[in-house]
């Protein structure tokens, strides 16, 4: 479940053209060096959860597997996509650490 704070992150990313979507866009701009941050959705199918994570791995992008389509959609205004890249390492930073912060706080409970 995703929070307003991180809601808020999303959805100035978004409007200050700082995050892209889509499986091949986003391929792309890892392949290209261009993503600080890769969001995949937790209901992605296994095959892009293990392509993503690879890409990011071998680029040195960092990654993270966090809400739904459905949540992550809803926020940016795209149309449903499963894959998410923040290309500008200050909103990844902030991003970054409200999704980590969130998890860690699943894991309390």
């Amino acid at each position: 479940m995703l929070n307003n704070k991180l809601s808020g992150y999303l959805g100035f990313a978004t409007k200050a053209g700082r995050l892209q979507t889509g499986y091949n866009t986003c391929l792309s701009l890892i392949e290209k060096r261009r993503v600080r941050l890769l969001i995949v959705a937790e209901d992605s199918s296994m095959n892009t959860v293990k392509k993503m994570s690879q890409k990011c791995r071998t680029n040195g992008t960092d990654v993270r597997i966090f809400g739904t389509k459905k949540e992550l959609s809803g926020i940016t205004g795209r149309g449903e996509s499963s894959v998410f890249a923040i290309t500008d390492s200050n909103f990844a930073g902030v991003i970054r650490q409200e999704i980590d912060r969130i998890q860690s706080e699943r894991e309390v409970f």
